[in-house]
């Protein structure tokens, strides 16, 4: 724990002696960095989501089209035929229940909004930062601001997929004066 603060300490005196071109830099790059990453992952969750959907729909409609099938009397004439229907029936079924569990459990539809939500958000404190006049800037404000947003997508992720949420120490203590 020690080392921790020494390290942050460290960190911050660096910051705060580093030219304030690099840290504008810095900053900047935490942003495009984070909102690339937040665009990247959504539009991979968008993908997963709609191919799962699609997924869902056609096996649900394959599942109720084979069984209604398999009562059919030129399938039951046919004892190939019957067996074909009454091993895949249950196949697609099965395909069915396992696809739509993990559309459940990762739930990549909530995880594609909240990539784009915080991608927004960031893009719109980036915007604010740059917009902001030189001197009036605060760079540690910004990073918390920044880690903040972060932060709190990081334990929704968490809260929404295991149900649970881990209660992070009040990161009030920072001084944002500085």
């Amino acid at each position: 724990m020690t080392t921790e603060t020494n390290t942050n300490s460290t960190l911050d005196q660096q910051m705060l002696n580093a030219p304030t071109e690099d840290i504008r830099k810095y900053v900047i790059k935490r942003y495009e960095d984070s909102i690339n990453y937040y665009w990247k992952n959504g539009g991979t969750n968008k993908r997963i989501y709609r191919r799962n959907r699609m997924l869902i729909i056609v096996l649900g409609a394959l599942v109720t089209l084979l069984s209604s099938m398999l009562s059919a009397s030129f399938i039951e004439g046919n004892p190939l035929l019957k067996t074909i229907f009454a091993v895949v029936t249950p196949a697609s079924a099965a395909l069915l229940t396992i696809i739509s569990g993990l559309t459940q459990s990762f739930q990549s539809g909530a995880a594609w909004r909240d990539m784009v939500l915080n991608a927004e958000r960031l893009e719109k404190e980036r915007d604010r930062f740059l917009a902001t006049p030189d001197q009036s800037k605060n760079y540690r404000r910004e990073l918390n601001v920044l880690n903040t947003i972060i932060v709190n997508e990081s334990t929704a992720f968490f809260k929404r997929i295991l149900d649970s949420e881990y209660g992070v120490d009040d990161d009030n203590n920072d001084n944002d004066n500085n």
